[in-house]
């Protein structure tokens, strides 16, 4: 698995960008059009190219660094739901969707990645953008599958399903395989974070983490045009409050020695997850560094790929390159 580059689009805090650069691929460029997520990607990564603009203002003609490269990926901002389907923004998460297809067109990767919610790869209602996609791929000659996978089955402690879209030259594609899992027994929330709940001396971390005995719901960053952080739906609250944690808010710090964690005084009885650990129940590592003010971090982390998401199907695209690569030259 040697010299497999790619170019990242909607980029976020990296998430998709680290995985990728873990199973061996090198990123020719990235771009995204928050000013916050590319100082991040910057401060993290000095030596990749980040780009800030928007996907729909990109023209490759201008990045002909761009051009001749083995995957364009992207995480895209998540398409919503029919009952959403009235917001302003979800119109133009649906544009980026169909941008990102387009830009197949001007680029010609060797392969394609794509992820989004779970139902873009199943649900009737993403059914159009299925067939605009497959019309679209088909036509440049790529064979593609969509498939749903569970973060907590790349050793991520968090049940965060995404659907996936990976689209192949047809020359290339028959070596393809969804990633298997690479773990059998999920990680937790509480074995997860208990050291960073004990770093200012808390005494109660332990306890919490036994309580803490499973799998976060999903982190939803929400959007730009919601209020502050918080760690998602009603569902997602209730089962952090089984867990002992406010997911009303995002905290500032973790507890100190003084704190009194007692989950039947409510919310003010109860741990709040910080912007740091939240990137830790993303697999983010320790040393990667989210920049910006709190929302707008906790955005970043919400809205990412898990680098270990990406890094499995990252692996599973070289294999499918390095494959047909191997047979051409036997042949």
């Amino acid at each position: 698995m040697t010299g497999l580059s790619f170019v990242d689009v909607c980029s976020g805090a990296g998430g998709l960008a680290l995985g990728l650069e873990q199973a061996g691929f090198r990123p020719r460029l990235l771009l995204d059009e928050d000013a916050d997520a590319c100082r991040t990607l910057r401060t993290n990564r000095p030596h990749w190219k980040v780009l800030q603009t928007d996907l729909l203002d990109f023209d490759p003609s201008d990045h002909p660094d761009s051009y001749d490269v083995d995957l364009l990926s992207a995480g895209l901002p998540r398409v919503k739901s029919s009952a959403t389907v009235g917001r302003a923004d979800s119109d133009m998460e649906e544009r980026l969707l169909k941008a990102a297809v387009y830009l197949v067109h001007a680029i010609r990767p060797r392969a394609v990645l794509l992820e989004n919610v779970p139902g873009l790869a199943d649900a009737e209602e993403y059914e159009p953008f299925r067939e605009f996609a497959r019309a679209e791929l088909t036509h440049l000659g790529y064979e593609f599958s969509w498939f749903v996978i569970n973060a907590v089955d790349f050793g991520v402690p968090q049940n965060r399903r995404q659907g996936v879209l990976v689209a192949v030259e047809q020359q290339r594609a028959g070596a393809f395989r969804p990633p298997a899992p690479t773990v059998a027994v999920p990680r937790t929330v509480g074995e997860t974070l208990r050291k960073s709940m004990a770093s200012r001396g808390w005494p109660g971390a332990d306890l919490w983490a036994a309580q803490a005995g499973e799998p976060a719901p999903t982190l939803v960053g929400g959007s730009k045009n919601r209020g502050g952080a918080d760690l998602g739906p009603t569902g997602a609250k209730r089962k952090w409050a089984t867990m002992g944690v406010d997911g009303h808010t995002v905290g500032n710090a973790v507890p100190d020695r003084d704190f009194v964690w007692d989950p039947r005084l409510g919310r003010e009885g109860m741990v709040k997850i910080t912007v740091e650990q939240a990137a830790l129940l993303q697999s983010f590592p320790e040393s990667w560094e989210i920049t910006g003010l709190k929302t707008a971090r906790y955005r970043q982390v919400g809205h990412a790929t898990p680098p270990p998401v990406g890094e499995a199907l990252g692996r599973a695209v070289a294999e499918a390159l390095d494959g047909s690569r191997a047979v051409t030259a036997a042949g």
